[in-house]
């Protein structure tokens, strides 16, 4: 054991990934599997990020329509989680905001993304956080890490940050954003909590029986009749009085839940904390507090005005607070919310998603969602948002990619996010191979690539 720590510290990696969540495996997986000796960091104790860490479910969306418009290594990972019993598949989203939504089991991924991991030759260290980055030139020559072996030094070709919040990237000198442009504001985070012992019975009864009190929901009720996991949003009239009354401190409308594909089991999205700020620690930590105060008050909301929540058990809150944004990359192209509605063409495009502009309002109720001007269509995504002038051996993949604030509200979800890891995985490998600069990525020969092992492009 003393050997192999040693050999982590002293060996020059051809990629090192920073963040095991969805993005950064996917990107660990390419790069392996196109060659590259990998290197992960994590600081949980396992990967899959947010939708293992803070109870983040469904996957939302694959499909644009009846098109899949998202594979590859992201639907390596459904396909084997429904071999295993761990996911349904890709389900229609009972009030359509997407077209599918992807429910799983997160402990069943925790194993998966571990062996998927295993098998492509990556090395992983959990626990680990990264403390400092040494750049000379407009080259990352090193990464200070802090784990249980005290402080250490990880080196590679290229750096891929996967940290969700742009760590390295900023440490590193790159340009960032944060929020929006003006008060830099950043969406709410959320702390998400699962029930079982759901009564799904009464749960549909109430709603089928009163279908004008769940808007979204009215025009498909023959998808919410159906045997599939439940998407529901509603009982705003309950939820408003309750804050009326003092019950409810969360700013927000209603109530946002989830099935899991197991009878009786729903995830909860609907906390609110407004005015935190992910990147700032004293920030983060009072909201993982606030977030269970409201979480507590949420409990006993929906066992007294949730018909089929009486009994049920409360799983989990959490783990971790939920963050849909903080830094974003300023990159050689930033995309903008106009490349998506006008469904912009790019040279370089390595992805495509279908998932609207979701924004939780950053002070408080409400949330704006724009679509697509067609049912069933999708927008590019760029590799020039993954990649700065002024870094040449970093990648960026996952939601602190170059994007406006309205842009990332779109692309921040994990089957997109886990797309762009692809894309970002085999770049890196690309790069490692020749001198490490992400930035002359031979971009044809990445698109190839990419749909070789996989993925959909639209060229």
């Amino acid at each position: 054991m003393k050997g192999m720590k040693c050999a982590i510290y002293t060996r020059t990696y051809d990629v090192v990934v920073i963040g095991g969540g969805v993005s950064g495996c996917a990107a660990a997986l390419a790069a392996a599997r196109n060659g590259a000796s990998v290197l992960v960091l994590e600081r949980s104790g396992y990967l899959g990020g947010t939708l293992t860490a803070c109870g983040v479910g469904p996957m939302m969306t694959f499909h644009a329509g009846e098109k899949q418009v998202i594979r590859g290594v992201m639907q390596e990972l459904v396909e084997e989680l429904v071999r295993r019993g761990w996911s349904v598949g890709h389900v229609p989203d009972t009030k359509q905001y997407t077209s599918t939504i992807t429910p799983f089991d997160a402990e069943g991924l925790k194993l998966v993304l571990d062996e998927k991991l295993g098998e492509a030759g990556c090395s992983v260290l959990f626990h680990t956080f990264v403390g400092a980055v040494a750049v000379r030139d407009g080259l990352v020559e090193g990464l200070t890490v802090c784990n249980k072996d005290g402080l250490n030094t990880v080196s590679a070709k290229v750096y891929i940050d996967a940290s969700g919040d742009g760590d390295v990237a900023a440490w590193a000198g790159a340009e960032m954003t944060k929020g929006r442009p003006e008060d830099g504001a950043t969406q709410p985070m959320t702390m998400k909590m699962k029930y079982c012992g759901v009564d799904t019975e009464a749960l549909k009864g109430h709603v089928l029986a009163h279908p004008e009190r769940f808007e979204r929901l009215e025009p498909h009720l023959d998808l919410f009749r159906r045997d599939i996991p439940v998407d529901l949003e509603g009982f705003d009239e309950e939820f408003s009085q309750a804050k009326a009354e003092g019950e409810l401190s969360i700013r927000r409308e209603n109530v946002l839940l989830f099935g899991t594909g197991r009878r009786g089991e729903y995830i909860l999205n609907t906390t609110r904390i407004v005015d935190h700020d992910a990147t700032d620690a004293a920030s983060l930590s009072d909201a993982e507090q606030i977030g269970r105060r409201q979480c507590a008050e949420l409990d006993r909301f929906l066992r007294d005005k949730v018909p089929g929540f009486e009994h049920a058990l409360l799983e989990f809150t959490g783990p971790s607070v939920g963050v849909r944004g903080s830094r974003q990359l300023v990159g050689c192209y930033t995309l903008t919310a106009e490349d998506i509605m006008k469904r912009r063409r790019f040279d370089d495009v390595i992805a495509h998603s279908a998932y609207p502009i979701d924004i939780h309002n950053p002070k408080g109720e409400g949330t704006a969602s724009t679509f697509m001007s067609e049912p069933g269509t999708y927008y590019s995504i760029p590799y020039s948002i993954m990649v700065c002038d002024i870094i040449k051996n970093l990648l960026v993949t996952g939601r602190c990619v170059s994007a406006t604030f309205e842009a990332q509200a779109a692309m921040r979800t994990t089957p997109t996010v886990g797309a762009l890891g692809q894309a970002a995985g085999t770049a890196a490998a690309q790069a490692a191979a020749v001198d490490g600069d992400v930035r002359a990525v031979d971009v044809p020969s990445l698109q190839k690539r990419l749909i070789e092992q996989g993925a959909y492009l639209e060229l």
